[in-house]
């Protein structure tokens, strides 16, 4: 099956190729950015303990292709592990509420909530409890 295009990064003046938004060379500064600067020290903790990676592990050894892109006929390798009702709201780690994801379509789930770029929707918060429908 063909590849989408590669294009340029999204550091301005970097001259990389890349598949997601950020080269190899600076995806892993962007996450630091986004750890130190949008996500609160709470939330911060709560992700990033041996708890919460073996769950994430476990997550995606039980599901490893994107569960969205799934559902329209694509094939994608999952990286990612949404809370389809997030612990903020009462969610929890169970199997049931984890869902394994792509780079791409958990992008497109935040930034449909407003969650990472604290941008509202105009819907207001998420519906809790119902699978994500987000086109």
């Amino acid at each position: 099956m063909p590849r989408k295009q590669k294009k340029p990064c999204a550091v301005p003046g970097c001259p990389n190729l890349t598949d997601s938004r950020y080269c190899e060379k600076h995806r892993q500064q962007a996450n630091k950015d986004y750890d130190r600067y949008c996500r609160s020290r709470e939330n911060f903790e709560r992700y990033h303990n041996k708890g919460w990676k073996a769950i994430r592990a476990a997550q995606l050894h039980r599901q490893p292709l994107c569960e969205r892109c799934m559902q329209n006929g694509r094939y994608v390798t999952a990286t990612l592990v949404h809370h389809i009702k997030p612990l903020s709201e009462g969610g929890s780690h169970a199997p049931d509420n984890l869902m394994s994801l792509c780079d791409s379509c958990h992008g497109t789930i935040h930034a449909s909530h407003g969650d990472r770029w604290h941008k509202t929707n105009g819907t207001g918060s998420r519906n809790a409890g119902e699978k994500e429908n987000v086109v």
